[in-house]
């Protein structure tokens, strides 16, 4: 086995230049770029940790072969685990780290800025500029001010979103089934989903992508929604029907939307594809429409949050190899 060796998967340059700076002399880093699933499994063979990203397809194929291989370890740059068969894992004896609660504050404030550029049309403006148009006509925009803003999950990220927003002068209503008094503390009235999703002129999610949250917006909770209505996800694509959600667009109840995270991103986000023809119909009609913006899952791309995104996947390896206590362990 390579003892101070670790192969990390969707190892973008970025990655391997925090990687190798925060592991100093402890440990060695051996990257691919491409993403770890099925096929490209059997290349970690030797190696007892492997650290993944968060499209990796973790699936009960890929650990198998990850366990005939030796590999004991996987240690997420990530904070979700969704992409991960944990009962696999655990029947496989292979432990799981995380990274919980990276980059809440870049999190946070990339969803208010969705929430600001789509509200005063700041990529058309931007556009419109470049091309010598000065004209105000098709710009008209609204007032954050006394709005009502749904927050779909109440954690680190929500609270700031919500701490944020009441700056703002927003009344924020928040779904959150376990820290509902931690909410109403920080001035946020908790509410059941059904009051969020009829009265919230703005909806936003942070929440994790569990059986039960997959698809927590659907035709039937857009159907509820206020016509109108600005929806923005920064947390896991899935938590969307996109087909409902592009549906609705066409038929105006949205009319803002705002996603860094999109549920067909896998084969997509966090690669070049501007020479290739793109597959994905729902991803390509979106962004053909004036009132969307897509990015690629860089709500916690800042320099801070890659420090902290790396220096705690090190810990977590080092504390493995040492014998220690697995404090970021999702399971046993």
């Amino acid at each position: 086995m390579k003892s101070k060796h670790v192969l990390a998967f969707s190892a973008k340059s970025y990655d391997q230049e925090f990687l190798s700076i925060v592991a100093e002399n402890n440990l060695e880093f051996d990257c691919y770029n491409f993403a770890l699933d099925p096929i490209s499994a059997s290349m970690a063979n030797g190696y007892e940790v492997v650290s993944a990203f968060v499209n990796d397809d973790l699936c009960e194929n890929t650990l198998n072969i990850l366990a005939k291989g030796g590999t004991k370890l996987i240690a997420l740059r990530c904070a979700g685990y969704n992409n991960v068969d944990l009962k696999a894992a655990k029947k496989l004896d292979i432990k799981l780290v995380n990274v919980p609660a990276y980059s809440p504050h870049a999190v946070a404030e990339y969803t208010i800025a969705l929430m600001l550029a789509l509200g005063r049309n700041l990529p058309r403006a931007y556009n419109r500029v470049k091309d010598g148009n000065f004209s105000l006509n098709g710009l008209l925009g609204f007032d954050f001010y006394q709005k009502t803003v749904g927050i779909i999950g109440g954690g680190k990220i929500g609270q700031l979103v919500g701490q944020r927003l009441k700056a703002f002068g927003c009344n924020v209503l928040v779904y959150e089934p376990y820290k509902m008094q931690q909410c109403e503390k920080l001035g946020f009235q908790a509410v059941d989903l059904a009051t969020l999703f009829t009265q919230s002129d703005i909806i936003t999610l942070h929440c994790p992508l569990l059986e039960d949250t997959r698809h927590i917006v659907n035709a039937e909770m857009l159907f509820m929604m206020k016509q109108d209505v600005m929806l923005i996800n920064t947390s896991r694509g899935a938590l969307l029907d996109t087909k409902a959600v592009l549906k609705s667009i066409k038929n105006r109840k949205i009319a803002y939307l705002g996603i860094d995270v999109y549920e067909e991103e896998s084969n997509l986000f966090f690669d070049d594809h501007s020479l290739d023809i793109i597959q994905d119909d729902i991803i390509q009609r979106l962004i053909t429409f004036p009132n969307v913006i897509v990015t690629g899952h860089q709500g916690y791309f800042t320099q801070k949050s890659l420090q902290h995104i790396c220096s705690t996947t090190v810990t977590n390896i080092l504390q493995f190899m040492q014998g220690e206590q697995l404090l970021n362990q999702v399971i046993a």
